[in-house]
């Protein structure tokens, strides 16, 4: 099994990431630059979370047009497993994989904490080892984590099951449209949230809700 992690200018999560990615699938992923034109095939790739680009013009605009993002494209849509954390959603939307788009939070402020996830969808690849409608905890840190839609696509997401998390009752950091706090493509194979499970996935980080995104995706791809 191949992973891989795309680092751009300003990520200040990929690192995170790839330790959770390694502990759970025995090896270290692949750490892929931004500008790199190629990207040996992979089964799964992770956009992680920070600040590409300094977040300008677009949370996510300016990333999503890397030249590394049209081989990630490419394989998502092949059936290489994609998970975007954050900005890493963020990407997702702007390159198209995924629908929606993420706009300033509606205090206006950036918002550093933990928040109250439900298990939505507990049958894509990531999240068949939580229990539906089961609650985690998660954090999140974010200025721009709005998830915005159009009427008619929130109820494609509803009626296709494509909501794989939502902000527990009352704990909705952003404004979020539905308290959406990540969906997922139809196959369940490419899933973008704005929490960030790689920052608890382990006792000492204060719990380990997160951990089981990436022993439930390594499992099922292998």
């Amino acid at each position: 099994m191949q992973a891989s992690v795309i680092v751009f200018p300003g990520s200040n999560c990929d690192r995170d990431v790839a330790v959770c990615v390694e502990a759970a699938m025995g090896k270290a992923p692949l750490m892929a630059w931004h500008g790199d034109a190629s990207l040996p095939k992979s089964d799964l790739i992770v956009l992680p979370g920070g600040f590409s680009y300094g977040d300008y013009l677009r949370c996510g605009s300016m990333a999503a047009n890397s030249p590394i993002m049209r081989e990630v494209v490419a394989q998502a849509e092949k059936g290489a497993a994609v998970l975007g954390i954050c900005n890493g959603f963020q990407v997702l939307t702007e390159c198209g994989l995924l629908p929606g788009v993420l706009m300033q939070n509606q205090g206006l402020n950036f918002v550093c904490r933990n928040t109250r996830l439900n298990v939505s969808n507990n049958k894509t690849a990531f999240t068949a080892q939580y229990e539906a409608d089961e609650e985690i905890i998660v954090p999140v840190a974010h200025n721009e984590g709005n998830y915005f839609a159009d009427d008619d696509t929130l109820k494609q997401l509803q009626d296709e099951d494509r909501i794989a998390f939502t902000y527990a009752a009352g704990d909705n950091p952003n404004g979020a449209c539905l308290d959406i706090a990540g969906i997922c493509d139809k196959a369940g194979r490419i899933v973008g949230m704005m929490p960030h499970p790689e920052r608890r996935a382990e006792t000492a980080l204060g719990g380990e809700d997160g951990k089981r995104m990436f022993t439930g995706i390594v499992e099922a791809l292998s």
